[in-house]
């Protein structure tokens, strides 16, 4: 007799079955990172640093390249160009060599696989878009906000929830009051760490401690770097899944979690799991 049972519903979540993430962005490397991260540590909010290397040992209120390993551990370092042009007036093997030497010396510096990006200035252009896979580049951020939590058509271009000077606590308590978890919801703050020492725009260090404090430890959300969440995504797409949707299997190194029929499943790297 056919199998009249009906068909199951399966959604992606996030790490142990959250359907919510925070992720944090800030770019140029000055040396007021320093506090911003002992901010992050202290509310568990993890974010990503996007770094000029060419300019970091030229410039001392610059973090230095020996201090990168153990200032930004536990976050993630990514691209920033080597020396900040605005890359869309640029020869396209100018911009490739921009990306690829900082690469480089962020790597020497890190210890791991540099692969985000944000754009210097905001300039980018479809060309150059189109040149970053080849780069070893993954993602890259753009300037501007959307105001939402959706995630990007695509992770080249991605356009963040706001800057921290632009509706930070109205957007925060927003994301705090969703419920629906039939949905993926996604915060993302950018900015640059000198702006909260020279108060532009009105926000400081004490209004995005504000922020972390109202935002973090929360049980709903996963707190993770911008490559965390491309990498993450990425691993879900590449599950497996029988035609009935009675089996998963993960090919990925890493747990990917699902809710079926509202129960929270992980599947771990590696494995075959009945749903």
């Amino acid at each position: 007799m056919e199998n009249k049972r009906p068909l199951k519903t399966i959604y992606t979540c996030f790490p142990g079955g959250k359907h919510k993430v925070l992720t944090m962005s800030y770019d140029d490397g000055r040396e007021f990172d320093r506090r911003l991260i002992s901010i992050f540590n202290k509310y568990g909010i993890k974010g990503t640093f996007h770094l000029n290397s060419g300019l970091m040992d030229v410039d001392e209120t610059r973090i230095q390249l020996d201090e990168v390993k153990e200032l930004y551990k536990g976050h993630e370092v990514s691209c920033h160009t080597l020396t900040h042009p605005t890359i869309e007036r640029c020869p396209l093997s100018q911009v490739v060599q921009q990306v690829i030497e900082d690469r480089k010396r962020l790597e020497d510096a890190c210890g791991y696989p540099v692969r985000g990006l944000s754009y210097p200035n905001g300039s980018y252009s479809k060309d150059i878009i189109n040149l970053l896979p080849a780069c070893g580049i993954e993602y890259s951020r753009v300037v501007g906000s959307t105001d939402d939590f959706k995630f990007p058509d695509n992770f080249l271009e991605w356009k963040s929830t706001c800057h921290h000077n632009h509706n930070l606590m109205e957007n925060a308590q927003r994301f705090a009051d969703l419920h629906k978890t039939q949905y993926l919801y996604m915060m993302y703050v950018w900015g640059h760490s000198y702006e909260f020492d020279y108060n532009e725009g009105g926000n400081s260090f004490e209004a995005i401690e504000e922020f972390c404090k109202f935002i973090g430890g929360r049980d709903d959300i996963w707190y993770a770097t911008n490559i965390e969440i491309v990498d993450y995504m990425n691993a879900a797409k590449n599950l497996k899944f029988t035609v009935k949707g009675d089996k998963v299997y993960n090919p990925n190194a890493c747990s990917v979690w699902l809710e079926v029929d509202r129960q929270h499943i992980e599947v771990r790297g590696g494995e075959t799991v009945e749903l």
